[in-house]
């Protein structure tokens, strides 16, 4: 199947709220928000970041990103990241960091893409490695439980432009 990334759009966000299946899920991608998700707090983040973007397959949004950090010449940070459970390993997720990557190169000639991760979300932890993030850090953070966890921060360059 073949992935095309265009800009969020307000019809997307009922089936965005409904990629996270539990609280853990939308604590890794989204911990300040409050399970369920819902279309005010999507539409919240939204307004706070930029290039929030969604794969496409098959006509359908099955990936979710934004920048939450976008500076010009420094460093963007990708965050929200979020796979609908049918498009899980598909691909989709790799499709669409690739593609904001691009975006911080050419769009904010992006020195350094960085991406975090927590500790418990193995899933994360397997496949930024493979897109040739590496992990700088390590911060501690707290559960929605309480318990210690860790936030694994990692960076790529992004190609430059023209690559």
């Amino acid at each position: 199947m073949t992935f095309t990334i265009r800009p969020v759009c307000h019809e997307d966000l009922p089936a965005i709220c409904e990629w996270p299946q539990d609280e853990a899920e939308l604590f890794y991608c989204f911990p300040k928000a409050h399970y369920p998700l819902t279309e005010g707090q999507l539409l919240e983040a939204i307004a706070q970041r930029a290039e929030s973007s969604v794969v496409v397959q098959s006509g359908r949004p099955v990936a979710f990103a934004n920048f939450y950090r976008w500076d010009q010449g420094g460093v963007c940070s990708i965050g929200n990241v979020i796979v609908a459970p049918s498009a899980r390993r598909s691909g989709a997720a790799g499709f669409l960091v690739d593609q904001l990557c691009a975006v911080a190169s050419s769009k904010f000639a992006a020195a350094q893409v960085q991406i975090s991760c927590f500790s418990l979300n193995t899933a994360g932890l397997l496949l930024y490695p493979k897109l040739g993030f590496v992990p700088f850090a390590i911060e501690e953070r707290q559960s929605r439980a309480g318990e210690r966890i860790a936030l694994v921060h990692l960076r790529r360059n992004p190609p430059s432009a023209g690559q």
